[in-house]
């Protein structure tokens, strides 16, 4: 069981990204993974040992989630509301947030970094996963471009200079291929886990 990072890629048990969760507080931005059969990240992280929560406006996704603690006989903290509702976490309190596959549809980016940014503490990361921005250009599989760069998704400079702008650093960025394909034409996700600077 390890925290999940899209469907066919590396997870946290190769990449490493997370640490060790016992004892953390951590959150789950967004539900991607509770729609479909993989555990969702909070679970897994309150199966470690994590003080887990979980945040997403979908009180579908929140309900996969209940089911799921339930199922593994964890406690997870579960929240309805926009990814930016943080409310429920004071400054500077939360060790690890994770958002994988939660963010492209994300009005206000920049908002949900900021608050991101207030719960965490000093040096804690924010660890996002996403669809690589070259996959999104790519509809299909017979390696023609459907759409320019950044039509369908942020760009890499635009991800960049948010986090930038929110007073983040990032420290690791994986293009994650998809294991299924042995030559694949480019990158299908992009992970970055971006710390917390200043108070």
């Amino acid at each position: 069981m390890s925290i999940w990072y899209g469907a066919h890629v590396a997870d946290e048990s190769e990449l490493r990204l997370c640490g060790d969760l016992a004892g953390k507080r951590v959150i789950e931005l967004g539900l991607a993974a509770a729609a479909g059969s993989i555990t969702p990240n909070s679970v897994t992280a309150a199966m470690a040992g994590a003080k887990a929560m979980a945040l997403d406006p979908d009180p579908q996704a929140i309900a996969a989630v209940r089911a799921a603690a339930e199922l593994a006989e964890v406690k997870v903290e579960c929240h309805r509301g926009d990814l930016a509702d943080l409310g429920f976490a004071t400054s500077a309190s939360v060790d690890l947030v994770v958002a994988s596959h939660t963010l492209a549809g994300v009005d206000d980016l920049p908002r949900v970094l900021r608050q991101v940014h207030r719960v965490l503490k000093p040096g804690a990361p924010f660890v996002v996963a996403m669809r690589h921005p070259v996959a999104a250009m790519f509809g299909g599989t017979d390696h023609t471009a459907t759409a320019a760069y950044g039509a369908l998704s942020t760009t890499f400079t635009e991800l960049y200079m948010s986090f930038e702008r929110s007073n983040f650093r990032l420290d690791v960025v994986h293009e994650l291929n998809d294991q299924r394909v042995r030559e694949p034409l480019c990158p299908a996700v992009l992970v970055v886990r971006a710390r917390k600077q200043g108070d």
